[in-house]
């Protein structure tokens, strides 16, 4: 159970130790949320794009999804959502804010009006939260049917697989039975520790990634041929005026590998790339401006 690691964390996020449980990765956290819930009550509901394990984890897991397009500024569609919601009576609905691979935060005002109307439970996730400088943590208070989700991913610490979900004592003990034992390895928690007794040089990190991200966001739009997007994560989400392909393509050729996400009708020609160094920045940068349409 991981005790001495939940209390730390559970202080670091402003909660109580017993709304806290660790996750190998939030993707494990995600599969315990998806059979725990699956009952009578049965649906996944997810906003689209987003992060792609809630769909692929819901399947595995032998639930219905149901996937619901965001608006043009990539915020929920509150009328669509609700009216989904009312027909299928989803058990759980996954919300990334800020979101992957959009990079834009949702609403809270709208966020709040999804977990008053839904009888089922709200997962907020805020993986990329450090990015965007908030949280809705906050939410617990008001709210019995909200989940957040954190993790130590995003942070430089991808490896060591730590995620955390926090939500009221009373559901934590229920998802705590499905958890299996000894899920947390001890190498994993000693790092995990590392990460608190030096979070400073890691908000170091956070804030010369953001400044880097404007900075990289600005000379995106530069380029005639991309629609860059507003970012509040560690990456920035484009559009191409030509086969994303082929940029893609070329890109790699240069050493320099992005996602292509060129998935119609949401994601036509549409690419998001990482945000690093300012070196790797500028190669990036001009590799991409090799380019031609």
């Amino acid at each position: 159970g991981a005790p001495e690691l939940r209390e730390r964390f559970a202080k670091y996020y402003g909660v109580k130790k017993n709304m806290v449980m660790l996750g190998n990765g939030s993707d494990e956290l995600i599969q315990i949320l998806c059979i725990a819930l699956k009952g009578k009550i049965k649906g996944v509901l997810v906003p689209v794009p987003t992060f792609s394990m809630y769909k692929i984890i819901a399947v595995n897991t032998g639930n219905k999804v149901i996937e619901v397009p965001l608006d043009k500024k990539f915020d929920l569609d509150v009328e669509a959502m609700t009216g989904r919601i009312k027909k299928d009576f989803p058990a759980l609905i996954f919300l990334s804010t800020p979101n992957s691979p959009t990079g834009s935060i949702f609403s809270r005002g709208r966020i709040e009006t999804i977990i008053k109307k839904t009888p089922g439970v709200v997962v907020i996730d805020e993986a990329y939260g450090a990015f965007c400088g908030q949280t809705h943590v906050s939410l617990l208070k008001k709210y019995d049917n909200v989940i957040f989700l954190k993790t130590l991913s995003k942070l430089g610490m991808a490896s060591i697989r730590l995620g955390f979900l926090i939500g009221n004592p009373d559901l934590i003990a229920q998802l705590d039975k499905v958890r299996l034992p000894y899920n947390i390895n001890s190498l994993s928690q000693i790092a995990a520790g590392f990460f608190l007794d030096y979070e400073r040089e890691f908000i170091k990190q956070i804030k010369e990634i953001t400044k880097q991200r404007d900075e990289l966001y600005r000379a995106l739009q530069d380029i005639k041929w991309i629609k860059a997007y507003p970012s509040r994560s560690n990456f920035i989400f484009f559009s191409c005026a030509f086969d994303s392909n082929r940029v893609y393509k070329s890109l790699v050729v240069e050493g320099i590998v992005v996602k292509n996400l060129n998935i119609p009708p949401l994601m036509t020609n549409c690419i998001r790339v990482t945000v690093g160094s300012r070196k790797e920045n500028e190669s990036f940068l001009k590799a991409l401006k090799k380019i031609t349409p």
